[in-house]
């Protein structure tokens, strides 16, 4: 069925890779879309932050689009440029190869949910400069030289 019931979709809250090594992001909540009904070239996620909370590490993809709707709440958007605040139907995109790290954070008092969609390269590597990370396909993380990164770092 074509229709998505969010309340269905499972709830993943836990940190993911890129987190266990850079820190964690504080609270949020996310609803994966694609993966609950079978979409293989095209990612959608609902994600919720908490107050305090960030959407990712500032980063940046080789070859996947994104693009961001506000659906509740408020929002910084924080790119090497600054900050732009962005409220419920407010919209912000992200072409792949173009080197602006960026992230959302929830600097309000109240939840903030917002729609993230992006196309779904396999080859993609997605680039945490300010951190010297890179998450290469598969999963594996490198510092941007190369170097694989290590349980010490």
């Amino acid at each position: 069925m074509p229709k998505v019931v969010l309340d269905d979709l499972p709830v993943h809250d836990g940190p993911d890779a890129v987190e266990a090594v850079a820190g964690p992001l504080g609270p949020y909540e996310g609803r994966a879309i694609s993966q609950a009904h079978g979409l293989e070239r095209l990612g959608a996620n609902v994600e919720t932050l908490m107050p305090g909370a960030a959407s990712s590490h500032r980063h940046w993809h080789d070859s996947n689009d994104e693009l961001v709707v506000v659906l509740s709440g408020e929002v910084m958007l924080v790119e090497d440029g600054g900050e732009t605040r962005l409220g419920a139907g407010d919209i912000a995109v992200f072409p792949a190869g173009v080197e602006n790290g960026h992230c959302l954070r929830n600097g309000s008092q109240e939840p903030a949910t917002f729609l993230v969609v992006g196309s779904k390269d396999p080859l993609d590597r997605c680039h945490y400069a300010e951190i010297d990370l890179v998450l290469h396909p598969g999963g594996r993380l490198t510092r941007q030289d190369g170097r694989p990164v290590t349980p010490d770092d």
